[in-house]
């Protein structure tokens, strides 16, 4: 039963972010993927969260 609730969560988080977000798929070198989501976890970031944090931050820059 357990993994039945398991997976209805998994439908509803999946369609919750189908809805409220755009995907993209970002292209690494071998090997830099680790060292990104090293470097985000250090600031208390995921790696989405760096690039996110990253991109706003450059179109900030920008702005003025």
């Amino acid at each position: 039963m357990e993994c039945m609730d398991k997976q209805k969560q998994i439908i509803r988080q999946n369609k919750y972010v189908a809805e409220k977000y755009d995907r993209f798929t970002a292209t690494f070198p071998k090997g830099k993927k680790e060292e990104y989501r090293v470097h985000a976890e250090k600031k208390g970031l995921s790696l989405n969260g760096l690039i996110n944090e990253l991109i706003e931050d450059d179109i900030a820059k920008y702005k003025k």
